[in-house]
């Protein structure tokens, strides 16, 4: 898609336009191996050429190997029901059985989709006894269908695919290897084609739209570079909600949010390490380049926190509230006094730095989590023009399993969200109870 970004008023970013070249540092998850083979094996690799369809749009998928025969269904994520794991995934069909004879890898299928809402689908594809997915994103007809724009990280979701499709032992990914810089955006995911992470990063956010009934319109990374201009963001949503691990943009999505950002629009970071890498597409590949603070745009300018530890997910703590005087509408509803624990984050954590914007303070943190002083920090800021931006600042605060999560949520959902609202039902069961 074309990006042409819009008119920001940031020097740094226009700047950083002319700058390229590698990375010159190791990622702390690099130099693992690829996922054992048993995982392609047992599954029906597919994947849409896509990450992302409009309603009634026809969608071109392809198989990776040869199959005697498959059927396919689509099918809209399902986040509360069970039976979700690693390689399965759960929903609700909105279509009808698909059937087909020996097809060769790599073939282009064309389906018509059906007008279904936006929101998150995938395709279940099924041959001699195997499983596969084929996940994809719905993108609203047009923006702000509703007031509340959702991004999943579909650039991310590939970055931590360790799908080795070039059969030298390693993943085709730069974490198997510093030597890698590229990653494909049209591979099948590993663990049968579920994406990366997804069940404890992003389905619980989901689940908690889910449980709340609240409404939003869904885009991938593909969609989000492919809006020229803030404004047209800006007129859309009166929120941009970041709800898992959102490691890798391009210089357009990055400049894009900043810009929508200094309109006045609102954003929420729901998870830790966020905008950290400054990625290039080019066709269906994003190579990695440089982290953004070396460039000179620090992502704390932006969140009001960045990343600083990781260990890999061996300590996990509750947060503590630290601050309920600033914003007290943060905690309304919630029974917590400054002190009180809530929620469990960690893996990778972010705090605060010079370059946060004025005003930005911490609400919540978890004290000393990687080590004496290794404290990640929960923060929230607003701006001279009505932006708000909130940030957990650790993986992740998906509001779906813990009272408090959940009120935090609903309470920022009322004062960063759309400005007028459905009435709520009174006989509904409170949600977050």
């Amino acid at each position: 898609m074309p990006t042409r970004i819009g008119a920001l008023g940031a020097a740094a970013v226009l700047a950083a336009l002319t700058l390229t070249g590698s990375a010159s540092s190791v990622d702390p998850d690099e130099g693992r191996t690829a996922r054992p083979a048993w995982e392609k094996m047992l599954a029906v690799p597919a994947t849409f050429l896509r990450d992302s369809y409009g309603p009634g749009q026809v969608a071109r998928f392809v198989l990776w190997r040869h199959e005697p025969g498959f059927t396919l269904q689509f099918f809209r994520v399902d986040p509360s029901a069970k039976g979700w794991g690693r390689t399965a995934m759960q929903g609700s069909p909105v279509s009808r059985v698909y059937s087909y004879g020996p097809t060769e890898p790599h073939v282009p299928i064309s389906l018509r989709l059906g007008s279904w809402p936006t929101g998150l689908y995938y395709a279940e594809l099924r041959s001699s006894g195997l499983r596969g997915y084929a996940p994809f994103v719905i993108h609203p007809w047009r923006l702000g269908i509703h007031r509340v724009l959702v991004v999943l990280p579909t650039f991310t979701w590939q970055a931590y695919n360790f799908r080795d499709d070039n059969h030298d032992g390693l993943g085709d990914t730069w974490y198997a290897s510093s030597a890698i810089n590229h990653v494909r955006l049209d591979r099948p995911f590993l663990a049968r084609g579920v994406p990366p992470h997804f069940t404890a990063y992003d389905l619980p956010f989901l689940e908690w739209l889910q449980r709340t009934g609240e409404q939003a319109d869904f885009m991938s990374d593909t969609d989000l570079a492919g809006i020229y201009r803030p404004e047209q963001l800006h007129h859309a949503y009166s929120l941009i909600v970041f709800p898992g691990h959102h490691e890798y943009v391009t210089l357009h999505q990055y400049a894009l949010v900043t810009g929508y950002r200094n309109l006045g629009g609102h954003l929420m970071f729901l998870s830790g390490n966020d905008f950290f890498w400054k990625v290039v597409r080019t066709g269906d590949i994003i190579t990695r380049r440089y982290r953004w603070r070396r460039l000179g745009l620090p992502e704390s300018a932006l969140i009001g926190v960045q990343f600083f530890r990781n260990d890999g997910g061996t300590n996990k703590g509750a947060w503590r509230v630290v601050d309920m005087k600033r914003w007290p509408w943060l905690w309304t509803g919630t029974g917590v006094h400054v002190g009180s624990p809530f929620g469990l984050g960690g893996i990778e954590i972010d705090h605060m730095t010079r370059s946060s914007p004025n005003g930005t303070h911490v609400i919540a943190d978890i004290p000393n989590l990687m080590g004496r002083g290794n404290t990640a920090q929960m923060t929230y800021y607003e701006r001279p023009s009505g932006a708000k931006v909130f940030a957990a600042g650790a993986f992740t605060l998906g509001g779906a399993h813990d009272p408090v999560e959940c009120r935090l949520l609903e309470n920022l959902w009322d004062h960063l969200g759309p400005p007028t609202r459905e009435p709520v039902d009174a006989s509904r069961a409170d949600p977050c109870a």
